[in-house]
Protein backbone atom coordinates (compact mmCIF):
# COMPACT_ATOMS: atom_id res chain seq x y z
CA UNK A 1 0.00 0.00 0.00
CA UNK A 2 1.97 3.52 -1.06
CA UNK A 3 1.01 6.67 0.86
CA UNK A 4 -0.85 9.10 -0.70
CA UNK A 5 1.05 12.62 -1.64
CA UNK A 6 0.10 15.15 1.24
CA UNK A 7 -0.96 17.46 -0.92
CA UNK A 8 -1.12 21.13 0.37
CA UNK A 9 -4.26 22.91 0.61
CA UNK A 10 -2.80 25.98 0.85
CA UNK A 11 -1.86 28.64 -2.34
CA UNK A 12 1.79 28.63 -3.21
CA UNK A 13 3.74 30.77 -5.33
CA UNK A 14 2.92 28.86 -8.08
CA UNK A 15 -0.21 29.14 -8.13
CA UNK A 16 -0.21 32.80 -8.36
CA UNK A 17 2.25 32.83 -11.18
CA UNK A 18 0.37 30.32 -13.11
CA UNK A 19 -2.98 33.13 -12.73
CA UNK A 20 -1.08 35.54 -14.10
CA UNK A 21 0.31 33.11 -17.46
CA UNK A 22 -3.21 31.97 -18.15
CA UNK A 23 -4.40 35.51 -18.07
CA UNK A 24 -2.01 35.93 -21.17
CA UNK A 25 -1.83 35.24 -24.87
CA UNK A 26 0.63 32.56 -25.99
CA UNK A 27 3.50 35.05 -27.42
CA UNK A 28 2.70 37.48 -24.08
CA UNK A 29 3.12 34.67 -22.00
CA UNK A 30 6.54 33.72 -23.51
CA UNK A 31 8.05 37.11 -23.08
CA UNK A 32 6.53 36.76 -19.12
CA UNK A 33 8.20 33.44 -19.01
CA UNK A 34 11.56 34.84 -20.17
CA UNK A 35 11.90 37.35 -17.48
CA UNK A 36 11.88 34.84 -14.76
CA UNK A 37 14.16 35.31 -12.36
CA UNK A 38 15.74 31.61 -11.93
CA UNK A 39 16.94 30.43 -8.62
CA UNK A 40 20.82 30.58 -8.52
CA UNK A 41 21.26 26.63 -8.56
CA UNK A 42 19.32 23.40 -8.15
CA UNK A 43 20.00 23.10 -4.77
CA UNK A 44 18.06 26.35 -3.53
CA UNK A 45 15.33 25.42 -5.82
CA UNK A 46 14.74 22.14 -3.71
CA UNK A 47 15.48 24.43 -0.33
CA UNK A 48 12.28 26.60 -1.40
CA UNK A 49 10.01 23.79 -1.92
CA UNK A 50 10.82 22.13 1.61
CA UNK A 51 10.48 25.74 3.10
CA UNK A 52 7.10 26.05 1.86
CA UNK A 53 5.45 22.40 1.14
CA UNK A 54 7.55 20.77 4.01
CA UNK A 55 4.90 18.08 4.07
CA UNK A 56 4.50 17.31 0.71
CA UNK A 57 5.55 14.27 -1.19
CA UNK A 58 8.40 15.47 -3.47
CA UNK A 59 8.76 11.75 -4.92
CA UNK A 60 6.79 8.44 -4.72
CA UNK A 61 8.53 5.09 -5.91
CA UNK A 62 5.35 3.67 -6.15
CA UNK A 63 6.08 -0.17 -6.63
CA UNK A 64 8.29 -0.16 -3.66
CA UNK A 65 6.22 2.09 -1.26
CA UNK A 66 9.52 4.27 -0.81
CA UNK A 67 8.11 8.03 -0.48
CA UNK A 68 9.80 11.28 1.51
CA UNK A 69 8.88 14.82 1.93
CA UNK A 70 10.45 17.68 0.80
CA UNK A 71 11.63 18.69 3.83
CA UNK A 72 13.19 15.50 4.66
CA UNK A 73 14.49 15.01 0.89
CA UNK A 74 16.32 18.46 1.35
CA UNK A 75 17.83 16.86 4.88
CA UNK A 76 18.73 13.50 3.02
CA UNK A 77 20.07 15.49 -0.23
CA UNK A 78 22.48 17.81 2.39
CA UNK A 79 23.99 14.69 4.46
CA UNK A 80 24.70 12.98 1.06
CA UNK A 81 26.46 15.79 0.01
CA UNK A 82 28.10 15.79 3.33
CA UNK A 83 29.54 11.82 2.86
CA UNK A 84 30.63 13.08 -0.72
CA UNK A 85 32.18 15.48 0.33
CA UNK A 86 34.15 14.06 3.11
CA UNK A 87 35.25 10.95 0.90
CA UNK A 88 36.63 13.62 -1.75
CA UNK A 89 34.24 14.75 -4.17
CA UNK A 90 34.41 18.29 -4.75
CA UNK A 91 33.25 21.33 -7.53
CA UNK A 92 33.75 20.07 -10.53
CA UNK A 93 34.03 16.20 -9.78
CA UNK A 94 33.09 14.17 -12.18
CA UNK A 95 31.24 11.03 -11.08
CA UNK A 96 29.59 7.94 -12.59
CA UNK A 97 26.32 6.68 -11.58
CA UNK A 98 25.05 3.81 -12.13
CA UNK A 99 21.88 2.90 -10.43
CA UNK A 100 18.15 1.17 -11.09
CA UNK A 101 15.25 3.34 -10.61
CA UNK A 102 15.73 3.81 -6.57
CA UNK A 103 15.57 7.08 -4.64
CA UNK A 104 19.32 6.60 -4.22
CA UNK A 105 19.42 7.52 -7.61
CA UNK A 106 18.19 11.07 -7.90
CA UNK A 107 19.56 11.52 -4.04
CA UNK A 108 23.03 11.46 -5.70
CA UNK A 109 21.92 13.50 -8.27
CA UNK A 110 20.70 16.04 -6.08
CA UNK A 111 23.62 15.89 -3.66
CA UNK A 112 25.84 16.20 -6.91
CA UNK A 113 24.69 19.16 -7.64
CA UNK A 114 24.64 20.74 -3.93
CA UNK A 115 28.86 20.17 -4.40
CA UNK A 116 28.80 21.16 -7.76
CA UNK A 117 30.35 17.95 -8.84
CA UNK A 118 29.36 16.56 -12.14
CA UNK A 119 27.01 13.29 -12.58
CA UNK A 120 27.61 11.08 -15.36
CA UNK A 121 24.56 9.03 -15.70
CA UNK A 122 25.35 5.03 -17.20
CA UNK A 123 22.73 3.35 -18.91
CA UNK A 124 22.22 0.26 -16.99
CA UNK A 125 22.04 -1.58 -20.08
CA UNK A 126 25.46 -0.68 -21.01
CA UNK A 127 28.10 -3.82 -22.03
CA UNK A 128 32.02 -3.37 -20.23
CA UNK A 129 32.93 -1.78 -23.28
CA UNK A 130 30.44 0.98 -23.10
CA UNK A 131 31.26 1.42 -19.64
CA UNK A 132 34.82 1.76 -19.94
CA UNK A 133 34.11 4.29 -22.76
CA UNK A 134 31.69 6.79 -21.50
CA UNK A 135 33.48 6.84 -17.95
CA UNK A 136 37.17 7.39 -19.95
CA UNK A 137 36.04 10.13 -22.24
CA UNK A 138 34.61 11.66 -19.14
CA UNK A 139 37.42 11.41 -16.98
CA UNK A 140 35.46 10.47 -14.36
CA UNK A 141 36.94 9.94 -11.15
CA UNK A 142 34.21 8.10 -8.96
CA UNK A 143 31.71 5.53 -9.56
CA UNK A 144 28.48 4.98 -7.92
CA UNK A 145 27.22 1.66 -9.23
CA UNK A 146 24.81 -0.79 -8.01
CA UNK A 147 26.20 -4.57 -7.11
CA UNK A 148 24.02 -5.56 -10.28
CA UNK A 149 26.15 -3.98 -12.43
CA UNK A 150 29.32 -6.05 -10.70
CA UNK A 151 29.76 -7.81 -14.49
CA UNK A 152 30.20 -4.61 -16.40
CA UNK A 153 32.82 -3.46 -13.94
CA UNK A 154 34.65 -6.17 -13.97
CA UNK A 155 34.92 -6.07 -17.85
CA UNK A 156 35.37 -2.58 -17.86
CA UNK A 157 38.28 -2.26 -15.42
CA UNK A 158 39.80 -4.52 -18.17
CA UNK A 159 38.93 -2.76 -21.18
CA UNK A 160 40.07 0.70 -19.83
CA UNK A 161 43.23 2.70 -20.43
CA UNK A 162 45.46 3.50 -17.31
CA UNK A 163 44.59 6.49 -15.60
CA UNK A 164 41.13 6.62 -17.53
CA UNK A 165 38.88 4.73 -15.37
CA UNK A 166 37.81 5.49 -11.42
CA UNK A 167 40.33 3.73 -9.19
CA UNK A 168 38.62 0.50 -6.79
CA UNK A 169 38.88 2.60 -3.78
CA UNK A 170 36.79 5.48 -5.99
CA UNK A 171 33.85 3.33 -5.96
CA UNK A 172 30.60 3.56 -4.08
CA UNK A 173 28.31 0.47 -4.39
CA UNK A 174 24.89 -0.25 -4.12
CA UNK A 175 24.38 -3.37 -2.25
CA UNK A 176 21.98 -5.85 -3.74
CA UNK A 177 19.75 -9.00 -3.16
CA UNK A 178 20.68 -10.29 0.41
CA UNK A 179 22.91 -13.17 -0.41
CA UNK A 180 24.33 -12.41 -3.92
CA UNK A 181 27.79 -12.41 -4.49
CA UNK A 182 29.22 -8.87 -5.41
CA UNK A 183 31.75 -8.61 -8.58
CA UNK A 184 32.48 -5.06 -7.46
CA UNK A 185 35.96 -4.43 -5.84
CA UNK A 186 36.67 -5.37 -1.83
CA UNK A 187 37.92 -1.81 -1.72
CA UNK A 188 34.40 -0.13 -2.65
CA UNK A 189 32.65 1.41 0.18
CA UNK A 190 28.63 0.70 0.59
CA UNK A 191 26.07 3.69 0.37
CA UNK A 192 25.14 2.48 3.56
CA UNK A 193 29.11 2.95 4.73
CA UNK A 194 29.05 6.72 3.03
CA UNK A 195 26.13 7.87 5.10
CA UNK A 196 27.44 6.13 8.34
CA UNK A 197 30.03 8.54 7.63
CA UNK A 198 28.37 11.84 8.94
CA UNK A 199 25.83 12.26 11.82
CA UNK A 200 22.50 12.18 10.64
CA UNK A 201 21.69 15.40 10.81
CA UNK A 202 24.46 16.54 8.92
CA UNK A 203 24.68 19.70 6.39
CA UNK A 204 26.62 20.46 3.65
CA UNK A 205 28.09 23.94 4.14
CA UNK A 206 30.68 24.35 1.78
CA UNK A 207 30.07 26.77 -1.39
CA UNK A 208 27.37 25.87 -3.70
CA UNK A 209 27.42 26.20 -7.55
CA UNK A 210 26.18 29.04 -10.12
CA UNK A 211 23.56 29.06 -13.06
CA UNK A 212 27.27 28.36 -15.38
CA UNK A 213 28.73 25.28 -13.19
CA UNK A 214 28.14 21.95 -14.55
CA UNK A 215 25.81 19.80 -13.55
CA UNK A 216 25.89 16.90 -15.59
CA UNK A 217 27.90 15.27 -18.55
CA UNK A 218 24.59 13.48 -20.47
CA UNK A 219 25.99 11.05 -23.24
CA UNK A 220 23.83 10.77 -26.50
CA UNK A 221 24.40 9.10 -29.52
CA UNK A 222 25.24 11.17 -32.47
CA UNK A 223 26.30 10.59 -35.72
CA UNK A 224 30.10 10.85 -35.52
CA UNK A 225 29.43 7.17 -33.53
CA UNK A 226 30.40 6.46 -30.46
CA UNK A 227 28.42 8.38 -27.94
CA UNK A 228 29.27 12.59 -27.19
CA UNK A 229 29.01 13.85 -23.73
CA UNK A 230 26.31 17.16 -23.63
CA UNK A 231 28.00 19.62 -21.03
CA UNK A 232 24.85 20.54 -18.87
CA UNK A 233 24.65 23.16 -16.32
CA UNK A 234 22.36 24.65 -13.51
CA UNK A 235 20.91 27.13 -15.81
CA UNK A 236 20.14 24.30 -18.51
CA UNK A 237 18.30 22.41 -16.03
CA UNK A 238 16.42 25.05 -14.32
CA UNK A 239 15.40 26.68 -17.75
CA UNK A 240 14.00 22.92 -18.94
CA UNK A 241 11.96 22.04 -15.94
CA UNK A 242 10.72 25.45 -15.73
CA UNK A 243 9.62 26.02 -19.62
CA UNK A 244 7.94 22.26 -19.78
CA UNK A 245 6.10 22.72 -16.01
CA UNK A 246 4.82 26.69 -17.08
CA UNK A 247 4.73 27.32 -20.53
CA UNK A 248 0.66 25.73 -20.63
CA UNK A 249 -0.27 27.95 -17.45
CA UNK A 250 -1.12 24.23 -15.96
CA UNK A 251 -1.19 23.19 -12.33
CA UNK A 252 0.10 19.56 -12.13
CA UNK A 253 0.17 17.91 -8.33
CA UNK A 254 0.93 14.13 -9.60
CA UNK A 255 3.76 13.93 -12.13
CA UNK A 256 4.69 10.32 -13.35
CA UNK A 257 8.27 9.15 -14.91
CA UNK A 258 8.14 6.05 -16.44
CA UNK A 259 11.32 5.38 -17.78
CA UNK A 260 14.97 5.18 -15.89
CA UNK A 261 16.71 7.85 -13.91
CA UNK A 262 19.83 7.71 -16.34
CA UNK A 263 17.64 9.29 -19.19
CA UNK A 264 16.96 12.92 -19.31
CA UNK A 265 13.37 13.32 -19.12
CA UNK A 266 12.79 11.40 -15.14
CA UNK A 267 15.54 14.14 -14.70
CA UNK A 268 13.72 17.25 -15.72
CA UNK A 269 10.57 16.14 -14.68
CA UNK A 270 11.41 15.99 -11.04
CA UNK A 271 12.53 19.75 -10.95
CA UNK A 272 9.27 20.36 -12.58
CA UNK A 273 7.81 18.89 -9.68
CA UNK A 274 9.76 21.09 -7.50
CA UNK A 275 9.09 23.93 -8.87
CA UNK A 276 4.88 23.09 -8.78
CA UNK A 277 5.33 21.42 -5.06
CA UNK A 278 3.80 18.39 -6.86
CA UNK A 279 4.99 15.09 -6.38
CA UNK A 280 6.75 12.62 -9.20
CA UNK A 281 5.63 8.96 -8.75
CA UNK A 282 8.66 6.92 -10.32
CA UNK A 283 8.14 3.70 -12.09
CA UNK A 284 10.46 0.72 -11.06
CA UNK A 285 11.14 0.24 -14.65
CA UNK A 286 9.25 0.91 -18.44
CA UNK A 287 5.31 -1.04 -18.95
CA UNK A 288 3.29 -0.17 -21.97
CA UNK A 289 1.60 -2.47 -20.83
CA UNK A 290 0.51 -0.66 -17.03
CA UNK A 291 1.31 2.45 -18.10
CA UNK A 292 -3.05 3.57 -18.47
CA UNK A 293 -3.38 2.07 -15.29
CA UNK A 294 -0.45 4.23 -13.67
CA UNK A 295 -2.31 7.25 -14.50
CA UNK A 296 -5.58 6.19 -13.45
CA UNK A 297 -4.26 4.76 -9.71
CA UNK A 298 -2.33 7.53 -9.45
CA UNK A 299 -4.35 10.20 -11.39
CA UNK A 300 -1.42 11.31 -13.18
CA UNK A 301 -2.00 15.25 -14.36
CA UNK A 302 1.27 15.10 -16.87
CA UNK A 303 3.02 12.88 -18.67
CA UNK A 304 5.18 11.70 -21.53
CA UNK A 305 3.09 9.72 -23.41
CA UNK A 306 4.60 6.59 -25.33
CA UNK A 307 3.02 5.95 -28.26
CA UNK A 308 2.82 1.91 -28.06
CA UNK A 309 0.62 2.17 -25.13
CA UNK A 310 -1.99 3.37 -27.55
CA UNK A 311 -1.26 -0.23 -29.70
CA UNK A 312 -2.21 -1.99 -25.71
CA UNK A 313 -5.56 -3.68 -25.74
CA UNK A 314 -8.63 -1.13 -25.24
CA UNK A 315 -10.20 -1.15 -21.90
CA UNK A 316 -13.61 0.31 -20.56
CA UNK A 317 -11.16 2.51 -17.72
CA UNK A 318 -9.25 4.28 -20.24
CA UNK A 319 -10.30 7.28 -20.53
CA UNK A 320 -10.51 7.89 -16.44
CA UNK A 321 -7.28 10.04 -16.44
CA UNK A 322 -6.94 13.34 -14.56
CA UNK A 323 -4.50 14.93 -17.39
CA UNK A 324 -4.12 18.08 -17.85
CA UNK A 325 -0.91 18.17 -20.35
CA UNK A 326 0.64 14.99 -22.20
CA UNK A 327 3.83 15.33 -24.24
CA UNK A 328 4.45 13.36 -27.61
CA UNK A 329 7.00 12.82 -29.39
CA UNK A 330 6.83 11.63 -33.13
CA UNK A 331 4.03 10.47 -33.12
CA UNK A 332 2.07 8.87 -36.21
CA UNK A 333 -0.39 12.04 -36.53
CA UNK A 334 -3.10 9.49 -37.77
CA UNK A 335 -3.54 8.31 -34.06
CA UNK A 336 -3.23 11.80 -32.43
CA UNK A 337 -6.73 12.35 -31.91
CA UNK A 338 -8.15 8.62 -31.42
CA UNK A 339 -5.06 8.77 -28.33
CA UNK A 340 -6.89 12.27 -26.94
CA UNK A 341 -10.21 10.81 -26.74
CA UNK A 342 -9.52 7.14 -25.55
CA UNK A 343 -7.44 8.38 -22.61
CA UNK A 344 -9.34 11.53 -21.91
CA UNK A 345 -5.77 13.14 -22.32
CA UNK A 346 -4.87 16.41 -23.86
CA UNK A 347 -1.99 14.92 -25.67
CA UNK A 348 0.22 17.61 -27.92
CA UNK A 349 3.19 17.11 -29.70
CA UNK A 350 6.43 18.45 -28.79
CA UNK A 351 10.54 18.69 -30.07
CA UNK A 352 13.65 18.60 -27.95
CA UNK A 353 16.74 17.51 -27.61
CA UNK A 354 19.57 16.94 -25.02
CA UNK A 355 21.47 19.41 -26.66
CA UNK A 356 18.43 21.94 -26.61
CA UNK A 357 16.27 21.21 -23.94
CA UNK A 358 12.72 22.26 -24.72
CA UNK A 359 12.15 23.00 -28.11
CA UNK A 360 9.07 23.36 -30.34
CA UNK A 361 5.59 22.41 -28.47
CA UNK A 362 2.28 22.84 -29.50
CA UNK A 363 0.31 24.99 -26.98
CA UNK A 364 -2.41 23.04 -25.33
CA UNK A 365 -5.16 25.62 -26.95
CA UNK A 366 -4.23 24.70 -30.45
CA UNK A 367 -6.71 22.39 -30.81
CA UNK A 368 -7.20 22.86 -34.84
CA UNK A 369 -3.86 21.61 -35.15
CA UNK A 370 -4.49 18.28 -33.55
CA UNK A 371 -3.58 15.12 -35.84
CA UNK A 372 -1.55 17.67 -38.18
CA UNK A 373 1.49 16.27 -37.32
CA UNK A 374 3.10 19.85 -36.45
CA UNK A 375 5.90 19.90 -33.14
CA UNK A 376 4.66 22.97 -32.82
CA UNK A 377 6.54 26.82 -31.97
CA UNK A 378 9.46 27.34 -30.45
CA UNK A 379 9.13 27.25 -26.92
CA UNK A 380 10.02 30.10 -24.08
CA UNK A 381 13.70 31.22 -24.62
CA UNK A 382 13.99 29.39 -27.96
CA UNK A 383 14.31 30.95 -31.34
CA UNK A 384 13.98 28.82 -34.33
CA UNK A 385 14.93 28.51 -38.25
CA UNK A 386 14.93 26.60 -41.42
CA UNK A 387 17.93 26.88 -43.13
CA UNK A 388 20.51 24.99 -45.99
CA UNK A 389 23.51 23.52 -45.92
CA UNK A 390 25.39 26.91 -45.52
CA UNK A 391 23.32 28.23 -42.76
CA UNK A 392 21.30 30.22 -44.75
CA UNK A 393 17.66 30.66 -44.08
CA UNK A 394 15.38 28.69 -46.81
CA UNK A 395 12.07 30.11 -48.14
CA UNK A 396 8.68 29.62 -45.95
CA UNK A 397 7.69 25.96 -46.72
CA UNK A 398 11.00 24.43 -48.68
CA UNK A 399 12.67 22.01 -46.52
CA UNK A 400 16.06 22.64 -44.44
CA UNK A 401 17.77 21.94 -41.17
CA UNK A 402 16.09 22.88 -38.25
CA UNK A 403 18.41 25.58 -35.97
CA UNK A 404 17.88 26.69 -32.46
CA UNK A 405 19.18 29.40 -30.04
CA UNK A 406 18.98 30.60 -26.92
CA UNK A 407 19.98 30.58 -23.38
CA UNK A 408 19.64 27.34 -21.46
CA UNK A 409 21.76 25.25 -24.24
CA UNK A 410 24.17 22.68 -23.79
CA UNK A 411 27.83 24.55 -23.11
CA UNK A 412 28.74 21.95 -25.87
CA UNK A 413 30.28 18.26 -26.17
CA UNK A 414 32.69 17.46 -23.60
CA UNK A 415 36.56 17.30 -25.31
CA UNK A 416 34.82 17.58 -28.37
CA UNK A 417 36.08 20.52 -30.47
CA UNK A 418 35.72 19.47 -34.07
CA UNK A 419 32.07 18.23 -33.10
CA UNK A 420 31.36 21.39 -31.06
CA UNK A 421 32.20 23.29 -34.39
CA UNK A 422 30.08 21.28 -36.38
CA UNK A 423 27.13 21.50 -34.65
CA UNK A 424 27.23 25.28 -34.30
CA UNK A 425 26.53 28.26 -37.23
CA UNK A 426 27.96 30.77 -35.32
CA UNK A 427 25.09 30.46 -31.61
CA UNK A 428 22.76 28.48 -33.68
CA UNK A 429 22.86 24.68 -32.65
CA UNK A 430 21.84 22.55 -35.42
CA UNK A 431 19.66 19.52 -34.73
CA UNK A 432 20.76 17.64 -37.74
CA UNK A 433 16.64 17.34 -38.40
CA UNK A 434 15.01 18.08 -41.76
CA UNK A 435 11.78 20.83 -41.13
CA UNK A 436 9.52 23.03 -42.90
CA UNK A 437 7.28 25.73 -41.58
CA UNK A 438 3.89 26.50 -42.73
CA UNK A 439 2.73 29.86 -43.23
CA UNK A 440 1.14 29.85 -40.15
CA UNK A 441 4.33 29.76 -38.43
CA UNK A 442 3.77 25.84 -37.16
CA UNK A 443 7.40 23.73 -37.42
CA UNK A 444 7.15 19.94 -39.10
CA UNK A 445 9.96 17.65 -38.93
CA UNK A 446 10.01 15.64 -42.19
CA UNK A 447 13.30 13.72 -41.73
CA UNK A 448 16.73 14.18 -40.73
CA UNK A 449 20.41 14.23 -41.93
CA UNK A 450 22.46 12.29 -38.72
CA UNK A 451 22.63 8.92 -39.71
CA UNK A 452 20.83 7.35 -36.74
CA UNK A 453 18.29 4.99 -35.51
CA UNK A 454 15.19 5.77 -33.45
CA UNK A 455 14.34 2.41 -32.01
CA UNK A 456 11.57 2.36 -28.90
CA UNK A 457 13.05 5.77 -27.53
CA UNK A 458 16.83 5.11 -27.89
CA UNK A 459 19.25 7.07 -30.28
CA UNK A 460 20.99 4.53 -31.93
CA UNK A 461 24.34 5.66 -33.83
CA UNK A 462 24.77 3.50 -37.04
CA UNK A 463 28.46 4.00 -36.88
CA UNK A 464 28.95 2.53 -33.68
CA UNK A 465 27.06 -0.19 -34.61
CA UNK A 466 29.32 -0.62 -37.48
CA UNK A 467 32.42 -0.72 -35.60
CA UNK A 468 31.78 -2.67 -33.44
CA UNK A 469 30.87 -5.12 -36.61
CA UNK A 470 33.64 -3.95 -38.27
CA UNK A 471 35.90 -5.57 -35.27
CA UNK A 472 35.15 -9.01 -36.54
CA UNK A 473 37.46 -10.53 -39.08
CA UNK A 474 34.93 -12.49 -40.78
CA UNK A 475 33.63 -9.10 -42.01
CA UNK A 476 35.22 -7.22 -44.89
CA UNK A 477 32.47 -3.93 -44.61
CA UNK A 478 28.74 -3.51 -43.21
CA UNK A 479 26.64 -1.27 -43.24
CA UNK A 480 23.44 -0.26 -41.04
CA UNK A 481 20.13 1.20 -41.59
CA UNK A 482 17.07 1.79 -39.65
CA UNK A 483 14.03 -0.04 -40.68
CA UNK A 484 10.62 1.17 -39.84
CA UNK A 485 8.63 -1.00 -37.40
CA UNK A 486 5.25 -0.54 -36.29
CA UNK A 487 5.54 -1.51 -32.84
CA UNK A 488 9.34 0.56 -31.76
CA UNK A 489 9.29 3.06 -34.54
CA UNK A 490 12.53 1.75 -36.11
CA UNK A 491 14.98 -1.29 -35.98
CA UNK A 492 18.56 -1.91 -36.86
CA UNK A 493 18.95 -3.49 -39.61
CA UNK A 494 23.11 -4.52 -40.92
CA UNK A 495 24.30 -5.40 -44.20
CA UNK A 496 27.25 -7.87 -43.55
CA UNK A 497 29.71 -8.28 -47.06
CA UNK A 498 31.55 -11.32 -45.35
CA UNK A 499 35.48 -11.26 -46.03
CA UNK A 500 36.58 -13.85 -48.78
CA UNK A 501 36.77 -17.36 -48.14
CA UNK A 502 33.66 -17.27 -45.50
CA UNK A 503 30.83 -18.81 -45.81
CA UNK A 504 27.58 -16.58 -45.77
CA UNK A 505 25.03 -18.90 -43.48
CA UNK A 506 23.10 -18.85 -40.27
CA UNK A 507 26.35 -20.39 -38.26
CA UNK A 508 28.37 -16.55 -39.32
CA UNK A 509 24.62 -15.44 -38.21
CA UNK A 510 24.97 -16.53 -34.64
CA UNK A 511 28.62 -15.79 -34.52
CA UNK A 512 27.69 -11.64 -35.35
CA UNK A 513 24.73 -12.20 -32.91
CA UNK A 514 27.42 -13.38 -29.95
CA UNK A 515 30.05 -10.31 -31.10
CA UNK A 516 27.35 -7.85 -30.38
CA UNK A 517 26.40 -9.03 -27.64
CA UNK A 518 29.16 -8.95 -26.05
CA UNK A 519 30.30 -5.47 -27.15
CA UNK A 520 26.29 -3.48 -27.23
CA UNK A 521 23.54 -3.08 -25.16
CA UNK A 522 20.48 -5.56 -25.62
CA UNK A 523 18.94 -2.21 -27.88
CA UNK A 524 21.78 -1.71 -30.19
CA UNK A 525 22.37 -5.20 -31.75
CA UNK A 526 20.72 -5.94 -34.74
CA UNK A 527 17.63 -7.46 -35.20
CA UNK A 528 17.62 -7.77 -39.27
CA UNK A 529 21.28 -8.58 -40.81
CA UNK A 530 21.40 -9.34 -44.75
CA UNK A 531 24.66 -10.48 -46.89
CA UNK A 532 25.53 -8.75 -49.73
CA UNK A 533 28.11 -9.54 -52.58
CA UNK A 534 29.12 -5.38 -52.15
CA UNK A 535 29.00 -2.25 -50.37
CA UNK A 536 28.27 0.27 -52.58
CA UNK A 537 30.56 3.62 -52.11
CA UNK A 538 30.43 7.24 -53.43
CA UNK A 539 32.77 8.96 -54.94
CA UNK A 540 34.13 9.68 -52.02
CA UNK A 541 34.69 6.19 -51.27
CA UNK A 542 31.95 6.91 -48.49
CA UNK A 543 29.44 4.01 -47.83
CA UNK A 544 26.33 4.67 -50.15
CA UNK A 545 23.46 3.91 -48.17
CA UNK A 546 20.91 5.18 -50.60
CA UNK A 547 22.00 2.65 -53.22
CA UNK A 548 21.98 -0.24 -50.78
CA UNK A 549 18.90 0.41 -50.15
CA UNK A 550 17.29 1.44 -53.63
CA UNK A 551 14.18 0.11 -54.75
CA UNK A 552 13.10 -2.08 -51.33
CA UNK A 553 9.72 -1.22 -50.69
CA UNK A 554 10.55 -3.45 -47.54
CA UNK A 555 14.20 -3.10 -46.17
CA UNK A 556 12.96 -6.59 -44.01
CA UNK A 557 13.18 -9.10 -46.89
CA UNK A 558 16.07 -11.04 -47.55
CA UNK A 559 17.04 -10.40 -43.91
CA UNK A 560 17.29 -13.02 -41.17
CA UNK A 561 14.85 -11.20 -38.72
CA UNK A 562 16.89 -12.29 -35.12
CA UNK A 563 13.66 -12.01 -33.40
CA UNK A 564 11.27 -14.37 -35.29
CA UNK A 565 14.00 -16.93 -36.60
CA UNK A 566 13.58 -16.71 -39.59
CA UNK A 567 14.64 -15.11 -43.35
CA UNK A 568 12.47 -13.02 -44.34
Amino acid sequence: MTQEPIETTQPVWADAYLARLASLNVADRHREMEAFSFPPNIGTLLREAAAETPDVLAWNFFETGETITYRALDGAVDRMAAALAKFGVGRGTRVGVMLPNCPQMPTTWLALARIGAVMVPVNLRYTGRELAYVLGDAEAEVLVIHDECGPQWKEAIELAQPGRFPARDRVVRMVGEAGTASLLPAEAVTLDQLFASVAADARYDGTEPGHGDLMNIQYTSGTTGFPKGCMLTHRYWLGAAFVNGFRDAQRFHRVLASTPFFYMDPQWLLLLSFYQRATLFVAKRQSASRFAAWLREHRINFCLFPEIVFKQPETPDDGKTELRRANIYGHRKEINAALRRRFNAPAMEAFGMTEVGPGLYMPLDALHMVGSGSCGIPSPFREARIVDEDGQDVARGEIGELVLRGSGLMLGYYNRPEANRDSFFGDWLRTGDLFRQDGQGYFYIVGRLKDMVRRAGENIAAREVETVLRNMDELEEVAVVAVPDDRRGEEVKAYVLPAAGVIADGSLIERIARHCEANLASFKIPRYIAFVDDIPRTASQKVAKTALTAGQDDLRIGAFDRAEGIWR
